[in-house]
């Protein structure tokens, strides 16, 4: 596999990508067949995975014209951290598959951006060395597997190495099965993902590969939650009983994701969800929701079924492939780009503006 590099992300014109689509064809060229299968594969018969775009489709957007809308205000704050508009960058495992510089290189871009990446715990890096790679804030996501004592082992070093806040996984207590990958007979090499674990121990490193599972509950969750001194956010989300659940257990803020249909098959999309978890959470807690966004329009849509945030993955690593952190900032710019237009056109000049009652269910979904 050929790794990027800055320079290889710039057009001969010296202008960066002018479309997302360029981005995504790029990382496909610049990836081998075992890394691709990984990047864009799912879990079983890949349906989840499918139905995630195919439910962003369904919304079409009730525009209101002649709204006096000139100057958008798109920045936010999502559990104490200032973004310039509602975008995190999620989780990426085994990241450098698909740039040498992995997670680093995303820590670069979203701090000129403005806005915040999600940093994995699975990384080639250790979190204290992307910590290293910008000024920018950031969160650590960790699963919810092992002994609380290791998490909280880490989550420590995560709060002294500066992250802004934690995440924990909770829909991984075991890799999903991945048959694209797995038709090649294909594994992510344990260099691209133990860099947080120390060469001869990984316990809960490999109780998740080995398929052990994890005897986390939510009262474990709690009692974590208690003795952690940043926000804590918790990703998987997507029924009203386990939303309810999360809030009970302290956490402070929930992410309605489905692992990009990468873990579970045949879980429902996340925006058919993201309205169930909003109406259970009534504003007790930001929701943010993440999976088939690709464009600035599907942010916006995100948000009218009322996520607070988005969370861009896929989206994320296909930028890194094809032009580390030059390629993901211009990624960055596109999906800010889009999304304050489609506002624009919608007839919505900030985030207050925007609510359900500016999109609807297509005709043909609606039957």
């Amino acid at each position: 596999m050929t790794h990027s590099t800055d320079e290889q992300a710039i057009e001969p014109s010296g202008e960066p990508f002018a479309t997302l689509e360029e981005i995504y064809v790029r990382a496909r060229e610049r990836l081998d067949a075992d890394a691709w299968a990984v990047l864009d594969g799912g879990a079983g018969a890949e349906q989840t995975l499918r139905d995630n775009l195919a439910a962003l489709r369904r919304w079409s957007f009730r525009p209101k014209y002649l709204s006096g809308v000139t100057n958008l205000i798109t920045s936010t704050t999502f559990v104490g951290i200032d973004l310039a508009f509602p975008v995190l960058t999620a989780p990426i495992g085994g990241d450098g598959l698909f740039h040498e510089r992995g997670q680093c290189e995303t820590a670069a871009a979203t701090a000129m951006a403005g806005i915040a990446p999600v940093i994995s715990e699975a990384s080639r890096f250790s979190l204290e060395t992307v910590a290293a790679a910008s000024d920018g804030p950031k969160v650590m996501q960790l699963h919810a597997w092992g002994e609380p004592d290791e998490f909280l082992a880490l989550a420590q070093r995560a709060c002294r190495a500066g992250y802004a806040a934690l995440c924990v996984t909770i829909d991984c207590p075991t890799l999903g099965w991945r048959e694209r990958a797995m038709s090649r007979r294909y594994l992510v090499p344990e260099e691209q993902w133990s860099g947080n674990y120390p060469a001869t121990g990984a316990s809960a490193a490999h109780r998740l590969i080995s398929g052990f599972g994890s005897d986390w509950t939510w009262e474990t969750l709690a009692q974590v939650r208690r003795r952690l001194e940043v926000p804590l956010l918790v990703k998987g989300v997507l029924t009203a009983e386990d939303a309810e659940l999360a809030v009970g257990a302290g956490v402070d803020g929930i992410v309605v994701s489905n692992h990009g249909g990468r873990q579970l098959d045949c879980l429902p999309a996340t925006m058919d969800q993201l309205p169930e978890v909003v109406d259970t959470v009534r504003g007790r807690v930001p929701v943010a929701v993440d999976g088939g966004i690709r464009r600035g329009s599907d942010v916006l849509k995100a948000l009218a079924l009322g996520a607070d945030v988005v969370l861009v993955g896929r989206l994320t690593a296909m930028a890194l492939a094809a032009g580390g952190a030059v390629a993901l900032s211009a990624a960055l710019r596109l999906l800010r780009a889009e999304f304050e237009r489609s506002m624009l056109l919608a007839g919505r000049r900030s985030l207050k503006d925007i609510d359900r009652s500016m999109v609807r269910l297509s005709a043909a979904a609606a039957q």
